[in-house]
């Protein structure tokens, strides 16, 4: 699996535990007078993995196309 194949599933996967984590946040929310602290920042972390693997995936066609690099699809396919 090459790197971007990895850091593609893996920004899936945490768009996952991120959504999770806020859906534990609105429940803890609405059950709890008082909630404790740490459940509201229990989305910060999977926040912060996908605002750097969104940025790097948002950035790579660009920096394909700056370095000259070939076109290619999801798969690895090369366009013409």
């Amino acid at each position: 699996m090459n790197w971007n194949t990895w850091i593609r599933q893996t920004h899936r996967w945490v768009s996952i535990a991120f959504t999770v984590a806020v859906i534990v946040n609105i429940v803890a929310l609405g059950t709890q007078e008082e909630p404790a602290v740490w459940v509201g920042l229990l989305a910060l972390l999977p926040f912060a993995l996908l605002l750097f693997t969104g940025l790097y995936l948002f950035v790579l066609p660009y920096a394909t196309k700056w370095r000259g690099g070939r076109r290619t699809d999801v798969r690895g396919t090369v366009l013409e």
